[in-house]
């Protein structure tokens, strides 16, 4: 049996190496349970520090989990840190293409600010947990009525809690190398509440990690912080036009910064 797991630990690594498809399942699954593990050993943190559900626990997540874009040998560069200074209640808004997403919304998640997440992930084990415990504000896309009455109740929280809201636009994951229309939950919040909003633009993952073809690389992605888009004074009638302009704004850079988006030096066969 000693020989069979030395056996194992020797082999794990070759097939890292060499087999493309072996590091795509390999990564996807200790990605899903090191955070299911994260999520064990922040679920006691967050009740003894806060008591409870409460967005301050949002921190204890993002520092628990900063460290995971190395075991998948993923790095950031960021640019626009100065917009996240913006004071008071703010709409961050950027587009949505896996489950990665996470990390980098951690590298960067400002303080007092929570995700808007679809309703599912709540019954997600100890993630969903976890997630409940930080505040998010989870929605039914299935039910419009629903989504939009728990917009406007979040639209009250963000200002009488001076909390600020992440929100992907596109409603869905989408790694098609463009951005999906945006559905107008985030732009009716953030009307609602009078708050900017701050687009942020992942690069594309393209270079490093393909669903399809079974692809996980090392590799960078790119966030670009964008200036804030004032919506003071605007109304309901506002939300398409603000719809438009943010989509316009950010899609022109996912195109420019994903022809930059460099890769690792591995073989050729990961």
């Amino acid at each position: 049996m000693d020989a069979f797991w030395m056996l194992l630990l020797l082999l794990i690594p070759v097939l890292l190496w060499t087999s493309s498809t072996f590091a795509f399942y390999f990564k996807k699954c200790f990605y899903v349970a090191w955070m299911m593990g994260l999520a064990v050993l922040a679920i006691p943190i967050c009740i003894l520090k806060s008591g409870g559900r409460d967005i301050e626990n949002m921190r204890v997540i993002r520092s628990l989990v900063r460290h995971v874009k190395y075991f998948l040998g993923l790095r950031f560069e960021v640019s626009g840190w100065e917009h996240l200074q913006t004071e008071g209640p703010y709409v961050i808004i950027s587009n949505h293409q896996s489950s990665l997403d996470v990390l980098g919304l951690m590298e960067i998640l400002p303080d007092r600010c929570t995700m808007v997440a679809k309703k599912e992930l709540v019954y997600a084990g100890t993630v969903g947990i976890v997630c409940w415990l930080g505040g998010i504000v989870f929605i039914n896309r299935k039910k419009t009525n629903d989504a939009k009455s728990v917009m406007g109740d979040a639209a009250k929280t963000m200002l009488k809690d001076q909390i600020r809201l992440w929100v992907f636009p596109e409603g869905t994951r989408n790694q098609k190398g463009d951005l999906l229309p945006f559905k107008k939950g985030a732009f009716h919040l953030a009307i609602q509440a009078q708050a900017p909003i701050i687009p942020i633009v992942f690069s594309s993952y393209s270079n490093f990690y393909l669903r399809k073809e079974k692809q996980f690389k090392s590799g960078t992605i790119t966030l670009k912080i964008l200036p804030k888009i004032e919506t003071k004074g605007m109304t309901t009638d506002d939300v398409s036009a603000l719809s438009d302009k943010s989509y316009n704004i950010m899609r022109s850079v996912f195109m420019e910064i994903s022809g930059s988006a460099s890769q690792s030096n591995g073989p050729s066969g990961h």
